[in-house]
């Protein structure tokens, strides 16, 4: 059916009024004791003026010329009160630009009716994933809560902001101002628009947007212009960050992280069920009403890789596979603090493999990953390799190293920085003129905890364990970020 935009957000209103007090984290309580990654959420003051960056190994690679952004949280905490969760903070766009060998740094935050708000405030009042908010909020829509912190997707001369419940924020390419909110058609004015788009290789873009146990799908002309919305009812309303999609299909995977309740902070909406399994829900893109649903074991996850399918009809995708929830309702506590052991094992690669005859089966590769990655080329069609942020340990926050699976030879190339470094998710750049799955470049931001700044690492694609092909040193350090988009 059509997608409209009164029946799926049917029950927004009620969110104000399950505001509650909320459970604010003092700035310098949260640093007494600060862990040595306590960086990963440092405040952001202010707009970051473009500043070069100096080279400190290597040299760039002829035909690297481009820009890196990255979106993520950068304000955390006000003195009239904090976020309590990761996910909360406001929303900074980072550009890291390579131009002739040299590579330059800005950032500009997201200007959201949230931010304004709690500026004038200075205090968070906004509920948030894991942030409960207060009375002050104002909040008569979803996108008076879009913190726009999670990913980018390029649109012309625009970078669109993405987030979880709402619209996607459209910023400058150029300088990084905030144009404002995107309509896709007046009907559909702040439907949730996810923050993993899906691309076809003819430009095509699906995307999904999910309230309760109904999800819109968002079909997008390659010049970002609105093909089709449709809403289609799912078996569980499951928490879900991301889906992948092969050539004809979208695969949807719900997890038993179910909603259970109404109320403030939204992850507080959701149970950790795992006698319920891991579901995972098939839908052909040519006709959103075919569907087929496959049984997993339990597991929960944020990031899947890109699908694809082959000729009999079976589908493989990767996934960072976690066993439970803890990272998302306490250790992203636990990182606002800067203090403190994060619970539970950090995901593991697994490859998951849906048989045309019903069957499924997840295949873990025991590497410890997140932010899978694979080459945009092949996106929706057979590949090889993933790349994926490595290192992460019982009990520390983030990764330490950056490494790439071969799925073929079940080998990983893995190259660390050791405990005194976070990395962050690397994209893929295709090399100029190059065809091949390994040629093209991972480029990723870190933060050197020992030097206290943010760097910007190349990496040859089939040659990780080399280490960085160059690397550049800001002269300040960025929280880390959570999702990019290279634009040549």
């Amino acid at each position: 059916m059509d997608a409209s935009r009164r029946a799926f957000l049917t029950g927004a209103a009620a969110l104000s009024a399950a505001v509650l007090s909320p459970e604010t984290v003092r700035a310098r309580a949260a640093m007494q004791a600060a862990a040595d990654w306590s960086l990963a959420t440092i405040d952001v003051e202010a707009d970051l003026a473009p500043r070069p960056m100096q080279l400190v190994h290597g040299r760039a690679p002829e035909g690297l010329e481009g820009t890196l952004f990255r979106n993520g949280p950068g304000k955390f905490r006000r003195p009239g009160g904090s976020v309590s969760h990761w996910f909360d903070g406001d929303g900074l766009m980072r550009a890291f630009r390579v131009r002739s060998g040299q590579a330059t740094l800005e950032a500009r935050f997201a200007d959201t009716p949230k931010r304004r708000l709690e500026s004038a405030l200075d205090a968070v009042v906004t509920p948030g994933f894991g942030t409960v908010g207060d009375g002050r909020a104002r909040v008569g829509a979803p996108d008076d809560v879009n913190a726009a912190n999670t990913a980018v997707m390029a649109a012309g001369d625009e970078i669109w902001a993405l987030w979880e419940g709402g619209s996607p924020l459209a910023m400058d390419a150029g300088d990084l101002a905030t144009r404002g909110f995107v309509t896709l058609r007046d009907d559909l004015k702040g439907m949730p628009f996810q923050a993993h788009p899906r691309f076809d290789p003819d430009g095509t873009i699906w995307n999904i947007g999910l309230w309760g146990d109904r999800m819109v799908v968002w079909r997008l002309n390659p010049d970002r212009s609105l093909h089709t919305a449709q809403i289609i009812e799912l078996p569980r309303a499951s928490y879900m960050h991301d889906f992948t999609a092969t050539a004809r299909s979208l695969v949807i995977v719900l997890q038993p992280w179910v909603f259970e309740r109404r109320g403030m902070p939204y992850a507080a909406q959701f149970a950790w069920k795992p006698e319920l399994g891991t579901q995972v829900l098939v839908i052909d893109k040519a006709d959103l009403t075919r569907t087929r649903t496959f049984e997993l074991p339990t597991f929960s996850f944020f990031h899947l890789g890109d699908a694809w399918e082959e000729a009999d009809g079976t589908i493989r995708f990767d996934v960072a596979a976690a066993s439970d929830v803890a990272f998302a309702v306490e250790g992203a506590r636990v990182l606002v603090e800067g203090r403190g052991a994060v619970p539970g094992d950090p995901a593991r690669l697994a490859m998951v493999t849906l048989q045309p005859d019903g069957r499924a089966e997840m295949v873990s590769s025991g590497v410890d990953a997140e932010f899978p990655k694979g080459d945009p080329r092949r996106a929706g069609i057979r590949r090889r390799y993933t790349s994926h942020v490595a290192g992460e340990g019982r009990g520390r926050p983030l990764p330490t190293g950056l490494a790439v699976h071969d799925w073929e030879s079940g080998r990983s190339d893995r190259f660390d920085f050791g405990e005194r470094m976070i990395t962050e998710e690397a994209v893929w750049v295709p090399k100029p003129g190059g065809t091949g799955e390994a040629e093209a470049w991972l480029v990723a931001p870190s933060i050197n905890l020992a030097q206290g700044v943010t760097e910007l690492h190349v990496f040859e694609t089939g040659r990780v364990a080399a280490g960085p092909v160059c690397s550049w040193r800001a002269d300040i350090a960025l929280p880390a970020g959570f999702h990019g988009a290279w634009v040549g």
